[in-house]
């Protein structure tokens, strides 16, 4: 099989790019690498910026606007850097009838942000998930990679404090 090699520059000199270029190399640049070649490029710089959306595109043959509804599909692709800490609200339907709502209510309250906002001091982002697959603890939130389970607005109030108290 001939593999197709699109050598382009990178966006930067910076040296994350070289493994993004490997598994682009490794997946042939086929458009098929397409969401694996955006998770690394997340994964290497915790978000998707305007001009690595452009170098994706470019470098698998896929046109932007296609790169750029797929990465504003899937809710695990931030086209934003997101904060210190994050929390995510589950809202499928057991932790909405359970109070997934009334979590996402005290946290603007509170922290003055709605899903898919970063606080103006970049401590946390808040974001939601149509369902994280653990219905039987509903409803659930997952701090900085932490799941919790029959939560209420108090219960993950005092979880983000005990996390920005545990920062100072």
């Amino acid at each position: 099989m001939l593999l197709k090699t699109r050598q382009l520059d990178p966006p930067s000199a910076d040296k994350r790019w070289k493994f993004v270029q490997a598994v682009m190399r490794r997946n042939g640049y086929h458009r098929s690498a397409l969401i694996e070649t955006l998770h690394v490029v997340q994964g290497a710089f915790g978000y998707l910026d305007p001009d690595a959306l452009k170098y994706v595109s470019l470098s698998l043959g896929v046109p932007l606007s296609r790169t750029y509804g797929v990465s504003t599909f899937y809710h695990l692709f931030r086209l934003k850097p997101g904060g210190r800490h994050s929390c995510v609200v589950c809202q499928g339907t057991a932790c909405y009838i359970k109070g997934s709502a009334e979590i996402l209510q005290s946290i603007r309250d509170v922290y003055g942000i709605v899903p898919g906002e970063t606080t103006a001091d970049g401590q946390l982002s808040l974001l939601t998930a149509r369902c994280l697959g653990t219905c039987s603890l509903a409803p659930v939130t997952v701090v900085d990679n932490t799941v919790s389970g029959n939560q209420d607005p108090q219960k993950t109030l005092e979880m983000l404090g005990r996390m920005a108290d545990s920062d100072v």
